[in-house]
């Protein structure tokens, strides 16, 4: 079964730029058809997918695009989210996550990490 762990800091400044790593086990990037993305759920509110990666292209959601930039390592068989100009917003539990595209946009993909807390404040 593929398995996901997130990891990366929790605490950032607003304006700052943080980076989260998404390692992959029981599955390779590289082969499955799967879109590797990331979620995330600010603190009393639903999740949001932000952004995905898949053969040679890149998704995002419009709320994040311009701002975050999600890449993939095939050696190390790990995903990762850049995340410029940090706001306050973007405080919440960040999830990487893995299923066809569909499912991953609608926020209900079958393979999910446990999460990581991103907080952005002063």
């Amino acid at each position: 079964q593929v398995q996901l762990q997130e990891s990366g800091p929790g605490l950032v400044k607003p304006s700052q730029t943080l980076s989260l790593t998404c390692t992959v086990s029981g599955g390779s990037i590289t082969t499955s058809h799967f879109y590797w993305s990331w979620i995330r759920q600010p603190p009393g509110k639903g999740r949001e997918w932000m952004g995905a990666i898949a053969y040679d292209s890149t998704y995002y959601a419009d709320s994040v695009k311009g701002r975050f930039t999600v890449s993939r390592d095939n050696a190390k068989n790990t995903v990762y989210l850049q995340m410029n100009s940090l706001k306050p917003e973007d405080t919440g539990i960040y999830y990487c996550a893995t299923d066809y595209l569909g499912r991953v946009v609608a926020g209900t993909p079958d393979y999910w990490g446990h999460g990581t807390q991103v907080t952005v404040s002063s």
